[in-house]
């Protein structure tokens, strides 16, 4: 029996605004039905590339003008659209990371294709540290890992180098470990096995269907999306350390209160003022307009905007904001 494969493009669409990383899903707003990436197939007669495709494909669908873009993974897994039979193609997806800033015509397309923003912290909402550690952590998540890492992992699960209490430990920065805003994908993955996501329950994970009731762990998505989200989530806020790719998100002019929020919403970290002012002006990596802002509602604020020169000057650019 020959297996039909089709491949796709998956794109995790992120903005900025309000201010909130917000990516953009596809699908009926409604109770109960999983939103989507947006995903289109990949057309190799008029596509010469995956990411001419992509480009391509969401400017027709959404108007948007792509800045950045960044291939993030294939993603093929059997299984990984869930059906009971397995007659379908088989179904495999390039993601794909990409910065936008919505325009007027944009947002008025989106609302016509059943499109919206929506903030990535609904779907994670254990990596909004920016006002401490997120309720959810200590109520729902610590406590149900912590029992999932005291059980036995079951007969002919393959091993693995750690422990469970050691992923654990060191994915969820428990014990007095660090957190790493890196390890979105790693968090999640985890409770994923331990059954603690709707997806698991979905897929029928043995851990899942053990369970009376799953705890309020955001909302879920179709396929492995949210997987493919957290992947995104997770090169992006690396990549905010030594790639200058915040300024993708950002208007041509701002303020160092906006980058900063900006940064903050994407890491899920609060940062100090001051720190972060000598660490933008350090790095030279923007420079004064001349001109100031009266929007905050407070004094007059100075414009800033992207140094481009710092791209010929040295190869690392990033905002390298420390451990927590």
């Amino acid at each position: 029996m020959t297996t039909r494969i089709e491949i796709g493009l998956n794109a995790v669409i992120v903005a900025v605004a309000d201010p909130k990383p917000q990516v953009l899903v596809i699908g009926p707003d409604t109770p109960g039905n999983p939103d989507s990436l947006p995903f289109g197939p990949f057309d190799p007669v008029n596509h010469r590339t995956f990411e001419i495709g992509l480009r391509a494909w969401v400017e027709e669908q959404t108007a948007l003008k792509l800045g950045y873009i960044e291939q993030l993974y294939t993603f093929g897994d059997r299984g990984r659209l869930y059906t009971r039979s397995d007659n379908r193609p088989h179904e495999v997806s390039v993601g794909y990371l990409a910065l936008t800033r919505p325009s007027e015509e944009s947002t008025e397309i989106l609302g016509q294709m059943n499109a919206r923003w929506r903030s990535w912290y609904d779907y994670f909402p254990w990596e909004d540290w920016r006002s401490g550690p997120p309720a959810v952590l200590e109520k729902h998540i610590a406590p149900a890992l912590e029992a999932w890492a005291n059980t036995l992992p079951a007969a002919g699960a393959p091993p693995r180098a750690l422990s469970r209490k050691e992923r654990v430990r060191l994915a969820f920065g428990m014990e007095k470990d660090v957190w790493d805003e890196e390890k979105v994908l790693d968090r999640y993955e985890l409770l994923y096995e331990a059954g603690l996501v709707e997806e698991a329950l979905r897929d029928e994970r043995p851990a899942a269907r053990q369970r009376e009731s799953l705890p309020p762990l955001g909302r879920f998505m179709q396929q492995d999306h949210r997987r493919i989200l957290a992947t995104a989530i997770s090169r992006l806020r690396a990549k905010l350390k030594y790639r200058p790719v915040v300024f993708e998100l950002m208007p041509p002019t701002f303020t160092l209160t906006e980058l900063q929020r900006t940064v903050e919403a994407i890491s899920g970290r609060h940062l100090h003022k001051q720190n972060f002012r000598r660490l933008v002006e350090n790095n030279d990596l923007v420079e004064p307009t001349g001109d100031t802002s009266t929007t905050t509602g407070g004094r007059p604020a100075a414009l800033f905007r992207f140094r481009r020169a710092v791209l010929k000057e040295r190869p690392a650019l990033g905002l390298r904001l420390g451990s927590r």
